[in-house]
């Protein structure tokens, strides 16, 4: 994902942040054992001269047998690691230790950027766009049936309001368990107040703790952010728009709320079709019916959603009025 210089320097110096918080602990971490443990000193000591010796004898023949010094080495690790744990301390206690063992905190591996890279990079777009205290309500801990009837049942299906929502959850979770496989994009419909909405933010909470790069718009602020990159708007360029087409996971929250034009269309159609050829999940929540949505963008639109798209449809009372009338129950 591409990041401006300044972006990419901050998150650089976070790294090195990460990497000098671990040297000083290593370094308290060897003060602490050379007072309580004064044979680790001794040995590392004895550690450096086979070192030193090793690399003398290579540079005079550089086709010397080392294994005598190798198996010196191999003792002092095996001593070292008595020593430690016969002092009650893990094995690896004097060993640096990382946040993320893959690159050793340096954010690549062999020239490519690491998979925590690539998050770090999410999150430092993603800040200004964070729902993350909504997601400590709406997930799927907190997720009830009892908002759904167990005796109105629709009339086409024959299935309870209570059995349709059960269905959504069962589906949207499948959803998360086949994140990256191809054609995972789910278009969510239904009534105001029936409980779209809190469904996505599920999704994204799950989606968010499983380290997936998320992010999460209304429509109408995804269209005023492609906008705003397109013409060069608020400091935003196409950095911001790239952040949509590359990002694992993707919500676009009530579309059909925001002004639809040709620009909005096009632009839908590119994310939408750019998501797709990169196997990249996105989710639509909306009130529009699969016809309707047909009728008010285009057909090539609607096309893409037919063909890469699972429909899952939520029916119901409005939630919403259903606290109110139960006395403001949250």
């Amino acid at each position: 994902m591409p990041l401006q210089n300044s972006q990419y320097d901050t998150l650089m110096r976070r790294y090195e942040e990460i990497r000098e918080t671990h040297r000083h602990e290593l370094l308290s971490r060897e003060a602490e054992i050379a007072e309580k443990i004064p044979g680790i000193t001794a040995l590392d000591d004895r550690a450096a001269a086979a070192s030193i010796a090793a690399a003398k004898r290579r540079i005079i023949s550089p086709d010397a047998d080392l294994s005598s010094y190798e198996e010196e080495m191999h003792k002092i690790s095996e001593e070292r690691t008595r020593l430690l744990t016969g002092h009650g301390y893990p094995a690896d206690y004097l060993e640096m230790q990382y946040d993320c063992p893959l690159c050793r905190d340096t954010g690549f591996i062999d020239g490519a950027r690491c998979a925590c890279f690539k998050k770090a990079s999410i999150d430092l777009l993603y800040s200004e766009y964070s729902i993350s205290h909504v997601l400590e309500k709406e997930n799927f801990r907190n997720f009830s049936f009892d908002w759904y009837s167990d005796t109105i049942q629709n009339e086409l299906t024959g299935r309870t309001e209570r059995q349709t929502a059960r269905d959504a959850v069962m589906r949207a979770k499948h959803f998360i368990s086949n994140a990256g496989r191809p054609d995972n994009n789910l278009y969510i419909y239904g009534n105001t107040g029936v409980g779209k909405t809190f469904l996505t933010h599920c999704i994204a909470k799950e989606m968010l703790d499983r380290s997936y790069s998320s992010l999460y718009f209304s429509a109408r602020d995804f269209f005023d952010l492609l906008a705003d990159a397109t013409f060069g708007r608020d400091g935003r360029n196409s950095t911001h728009s790239q952040m949509i087409l590359d990002c694992d996971f993707l919500t676009i929250d009530d579309l059909g709320t925001e002004v639809t034009n040709s620009f909005a269309a096009s632009q839908l159609f590119h994310v939408l079709n750019e998501r797709i050829a990169k196997n990249r999940s996105t989710i639509i929540s909306t009130n529009m019916t699969p016809e309707e949505f047909s009728a008010a963008y285009t057909q090539r639109i609607y096309s893409r959603l037919l063909s890469h798209y699972k429909f899952i449809k939520l029916v119901g009372t409005d939630i919403r009025i259903q606290k109110k009338l139960r006395g403001g129950i949250s």
